[in-house]
Formats: C-alpha cells, structure tokens, sequence
C-alpha cells in the first residue's frame, strides 16, 4: 500500500465507509472498529505507514482535519442549553470536568506513565465523552428518561468544553511558563485565537443574517473560512489555530437570529468522513509496544478513571440534588470517550514528536486504551447495571412522527390527547411551531441528520410514524430508524404523486389503499377529525365501521394494556372489546352546522319571502 497512495487512500476510505456502516447496524460507536482497523493494516500486518507514505503532509492533513473537527463540535455548544438543562448537567461539565482531569492527571503521574504536564494534557482528554459514543449506548440500554438526559447533554455539552480545555493546557505545555517571555507567547496565543475566531464567527455571522451569501455558498464558505482562519491564526501565533477555530464556531453558534442547521448538517457529514480517516490513520502509528509496555501501571490507571475519577465527579456534581442514588450509580459507570479525545490526542503527538517533548507515544496509546475500556465495558455491562438498579426504562411506547402537515399534526394531537409520548420532527419552522403551539414535543430539523443523531430525544420512543409528503424521505427515514425501532415498528404513508415508490425498501404501509396523504389531508379541510371510541361486547370493530357507512378511515388501534398499533396494509393484530379505536370521521358539526349564508342567498331568499303568491291555474 506504501507505493501505491492512491490505492491506500481509496482503501482507507471505504474500510472508514464499511466501518461507520457495520457499526451503526451494531448498534457501537463507529470509533472502536476504526481504531481496529488502523492497529491491523499499520502495527498488526504492516500493510500501511502514515509517516512512509505521507511525509512531511501528514501533520498539516491532520491538523487541517481536527480543525473541521474542532469547530463542527463548537458548533452545537448554545450558552442557553448548559443554563437550560439544570444543575447536574452544568456541574458535570464543569466540576464534574475538573474532577476527572485532576484524578486522572494524577494518577498516570503517581504511576509514572507521564510526566506532569502530559499527564495534565491527558486528564483534559479523557474527561471528554461526547455524543457520538454516549448516544448510541443510551439507545441499547434503554435508560429512564432522566438519567438519559443528563449522559446525552453531558455528551454534547462537554465535546467542544473538553477540546478547549485540552487546546489550552497543551498551549502551555509546548511553550512552557517557567520563563516570563514564555508566558507572554502564551497570552499572546490566547489573544490571537480568541480575536481572530471570535471576529471571523460573528463577520460570517454577520453575512448570514444579511442574506450576503446565497444558500449554495454557506457551506461552502464556511469550510474555507474555518481552512483561512486555522491557518492564519498559525501564522500569526504559533498553534493558536485549534483555539481560533473553537472559539469561532462558538461565537457563530450563539448568535441571534442565525440558522446555522444547513452548515452543521455538511460539516457533521465532513466530520463522518474526516474521524473515519484519521482514526485509522492515527491508530496505523502507533507501535504495538505502546500498548504492551507497563500493562499493569495502565491497569491501575484504568482502574482510577473508572472506579474513583467518574464516581468522585458524579458525586461533586449531584451532592445537594434530590437526584436518587441508583440514577447516581449508573451515570456514574456510564460515561465513554470518543472523537475529540482520539484526533487531539493523535494532533498533539505529532507536535510533541516534532517539538522533542517526551511522553507523545504514550500519550496516544493511553488515550486509546481508555476510550477502547470505556466503551466496550460500558456498551456490554451498562444494561445489566441498569436492569439491577431498576433504572432501565420499561418497553417505549412513544412514537416518533416525521412530518408536520395537517394529517401527521392530526394523528400527533391524537395520541397526544391518550398520554402517548409524542415526537414530531420536521424541517419547517412554521409547521414544528403549530405542533409546539398544541403541547407536543418537536423536532426541527432533518430526521436522518446526524444533528438528529445528536440532538433527537429517542429514550421512550418505540415506533415510527413517516407521514412527509416526500414519499423517498418516507422509505429513508423508515431505513434509518428500522434497526433502532424494529423492521415491524416503522410505518409510511402513501403519497400518490410519488405512487411509483409504495414498494420501497423499508416501512410498513399505512391505511387502506386509497388512504393516501392527499386524501387524508383533503378530509381534514373539509372537517373531518380523529375520533377515539371504545369497543365493547356490543359493539365491536365492525359495528365501529358501519357507524361510519364506510366513511370512517381507520387510523390506530390501543390495546388493553396499553399497546399501540398503526392500521397497516399488512395488519396482524384484531381488535376486541376493550380496545380503542382511532379514526378519521366526520366531525358532528360539520354534518350539522349550515354553511353561513353569503350576500346573494340572502336576496333571493328575501325575493322569495316577499313574492307574491302564484295565481292558481
């Protein structure tokens, strides 16, 4: 692979490709076969060496990456979601954060692994967890609704905290600050990334809010300024890039009145493309030997991140909350590392090879050894804890409806009204605005983004609800969340302009034949509404739909216990007494209330009233 690049990087690519694939269908973090892969064709069998191959290009391809990287995750950090989410999340991104890099400096210095300052850098690393390795755990485990919120935000609040904390301790472990000049390069590095990435955040911002920009460029515009500003902020103060790009996507994610939905959505997408090369290129670096040597200090060391840092963290952060103790117990075994820790700690050992600072090697290979511990112990040992403590949550029985029309806000508010957790998502603000507007939880955005993936609030969520008037958006979403929801719990809706994709890949389909969306939609502008009654020995389904004289349009049906069942085209279920019944029917005042009589029939019936009588014949 050595002499032939573009063999190497095709490979890498698709083994990058096929890995996030075979993950997501595992239901793991991506990052596990990644740096799997990268051990066997570097370190194992040889086949490939970053170094060999790339040369002098390897420190500026990946510094460049973990710059798109870097500012994709500053991105999603709102100031309004660390004051939105409590106190327990605030402290643990915070107290909880210092807590972990504190305990875990120390302990690979009492070990004698690092030296003090690396041991510092590698505390700042590992305190990070971030939601592309938490979120996919949350959804195998099943957790309550509580504790799994406060892993999520945790994830998404601490990613972009802990890479800045990281930049900034590395900024003074580089230039060190025993010497006063030093510790004025230091500030001046401070300086410069602060001024430079808040300036360039809030002049794109500026452009944005102006409509300067046509929409085809924001994404592209965004990507070159994130490339100009790194490399400038460089040239000006030297490693003050990675700080300039942080505090720029910062500054742009919290500013008014700007969308910034279109340009995280590319960049996340940038991002799939960019940790899944890096991942394999960093781990081909490394030599197996940085993982054999000292195996037992490194165990020690494991052992004090798992069993004092995250405990004595979770401790700091929740003493004085009413939070119970069996949610403390398991937030505090729950919290694997991902992305920001394994491309900065691969960034960094290319810089400390290069600037003679020892420890570079051992910092990577400490680093990976935790997130492979992290997310392999938790991933398998995280639901048996939860059943145990009785915090796993009970089979979800919310529903998730993608779309926001009229006939998908009908359906929503239905089963709204019968207490079922109820998730709309959809891309247009108005439509998620109306859904709010009747009490229902929202969504906006796309369903299948990995902003969604980040963001979108599954925990209680069991079934899928496509009712978009996009009929391939349909089958896509359907594809998307089958292996979270189960093939036999996603359903799609008929779209009759799009009648040519009703045997899609994926999703059951809903409603009778003719029951399209066109025609449901057309039912409810002309008055028609859900209507939930309830069977009994009496009066059962069928008596139910000659109420209706076949007007009726069988929408869902709960069972005794609870269970929800969309009327599908393959329905397997029969309903009994007992059960509910929801369908869309004509509303009574619409079949009773007369149509206001206009201007004109107000005449003729005067003309009428006042007419002489005819003469009889």
């Amino acid at each position: 692979m050595n002499e032939n690049p573009a063999l190497a990087a095709a490979l890498i690519v698709t083994l990058g490709a096929a890995a996030q694939w075979f993950s997501w269908w595992m239901k793991l973090p991506a990052i596990l076969l990644l740096l799997v892969i990268g051990l066997l064709i570097g370190p194992g069998f040889q086949l490939f060496s970053p170094d060999a191959m790339f040369g002098d290009l390897l420190f500026p391809f990946v510094s460049l990456g973990v710059a798109v990287i870097l500012f994709e995750g500053s991105l999603t950090l709102k100031f309004e979601e660390i004051r939105g989410h409590g106190r327990i999340v605030t402290r643990l991104v915070t107290i909880g954060a210092a807590t972990t890099i504190v305990v875990a400096a120390l302990g690979a210095w009492a070990l004698d692994l690092l030296t003090w300052q690396v041991a510092l850098l590698f505390g700042a690393l590992v305190s990070v967890t971030g939601p592309t390795v938490i979120i996919p755990i949350l959804r195998s485990i099943g957790l309550t609704r509580n504790s799994a919120n406060i892993l999520r935000w945790e994830g998404i609040i601490i990613d972009p905290l802990g890479a800045l904390a990281a930049v900034v301790i590395f900024q003074f472990i580089s230039i060190g600050t025993a010497d006063p000049g030093n510790l004025l390069l230091v500030l001046e590095i401070f300086a410069t990334g602060s001024a430079l990435g808040a300036a360039s955040g809030y002049a794109f911002g500026w452009l944005l809010r102006r409509h300067m920009l046509p929409d085809y460029l924001h994404n592209v515009m965004a990507l070159a300024l994130v490339l100009a500003v790194f490399v400038a902020a460089n040239e000006i103060a030297h490693e003050a890039g990675l700080l300039a790009v942080t505090v720029m996507g910062i500054v742009l994610a919290n500013m008014r009145d700007i969308d910034v939905e279109d340009i995280l959505d590319f960049k996340e997408s940038l991002t799939i493309l960019l940790t899944s090369i890096l991942f394999i290129v960093l781990a081909a670096r490394l030599p197996l030997e940085a993982f054999t040597a000292n195996w037992t200090a490194v165990a020690i060391l494991m052992g004090i991140i798992l069993f004092i840092g995250r405990p004595l963290s979770v401790f700091l952060s929740t003493a004085g909350t009413s939070l119970p103790w069996r949610e403390r117990a398991i937030i505090s075994w729950i919290a694997p590392r991902g992305i920001v820790a394994a491309a900065v700690s691969g960034l960094f050992a290319i810089q400390m090879t290069q600037a003679g600072i020892e420890g570079a090697q051992t910092l990577v290979s400490l680093t990976f050894t935790v997130i492979v511990t992290t997310v392999l112990l938790q991933s398998l040992t995280a639901r048996p804890l939860a059943r145990l403590l009785g915090v796993a949550d009970p089979e979800p029985r919310g529903v998730l409806v993608v779309g926001g029309n009229p006939v998908a806000l009908a359906i929503a508010t239905s089963l709204q009204r019968l207490d079922y957790d109820v998730i709309l998502a959809d891309t247009s603000w108005e439509q998620t605005r109306m859904a709010r507007m009747a009490g229902i939880r929202t969504f906006f955005g796309n369903a299948v983004s990995d902003n969604a993936d980040r963001r979108l609030d599954l925990i209680g969520i069991g079934q899928l609800l496509a009712l978009s008037s996009r009929a391939p958006f349909n089958t896509l979403v359907c594809l998307r969340y089958a292996r979270e929801f189960g093939s036999g719990s996603v359903f799609r809706i008929r779209v009759a302009d799009q009648a040519e994709n009703v045997a899609a890949i994926e999703g059951r389909l809903l409603f009778k034949e003719d029951a399209t969306l066109e025609h449901l939609s057309k039912l409810i502008a002309d008055g028609y509404q859900v209507k939930v009654t309830k069977l009994t020995d009496e009066f059962g389904f069928k008596d139910l739909m000659l109420q209706y004289e076949g007007e009726g349009i069988p929408l869902y049906a709960i069972s005794r216990d609870g269970v929800l069942y969309p009327f599908a085209e393959d329905r397997t279920f029969r309903a009994g007494p007992g059960w509910q019944v929801a369908s869309l029917v004509k509303s009574e005042a619409s079949e009773g209330e007369q149509r206001p009589a206009s201007a004109a029939d107000k005449a003729k019936s005067h003309l009428q009233k006042d007419a002489p009588k005819r003469l009889p014949q």
